[in-house]
């Protein structure tokens, strides 16, 4: 075998490890792409969108929320300009909005039921 024929093989095998990457990431993103009802800290209907391009907007109270998005395992993970941190979390056949005043690592400051909208 010649140097090329194995760099040529190396090379067709590295695009098929990327492209099953970005296939699956692509999958876990469009679960969670969407809006989202489920309740604020107060209990409050609060409805989070999720887009394609990883931006997040929220609409709660009257109040507009803006921020990012991306899928991390079972869950989204948003952070929010106000610097709190949501996470609408796959349980089952479920989804929960998880609410952190920052920090991730520990509990919850609030949890709710999520429901996706059907298009």
């Amino acid at each position: 075998m010649s140097v090329k024929y194995l760099l040529s093989r190396v090379a067709s095998v590295l695009v098929a490890v990327v492209f099953a990457f970005s296939l699956t990431a692509t999958l876990a993103a469009s679960q969670f792409e969407g809006t989202w009802n489920t309740q604020d800290t107060k209990g409050h209907p609060f409805k989070i969108t999720l887009s394609a391009d990883g931006e997040a907007t929220g609409d709660r109270a009257e109040e507009g929320l803006i921020g990012t998005w991306k899928p991390e395992g079972d869950s989204a993970v948003i952070n929010w300009d106000s610097g709190w941190v949501t996470k609408i979390v796959k349980e089952g056949d479920k989804f929960e909005k998880q609410a952190f005043e920052g920090d991730t690592s520990g509990t919850p400051t609030h949890s709710a039921e999520a429901q996706k909208q059907n298009m």
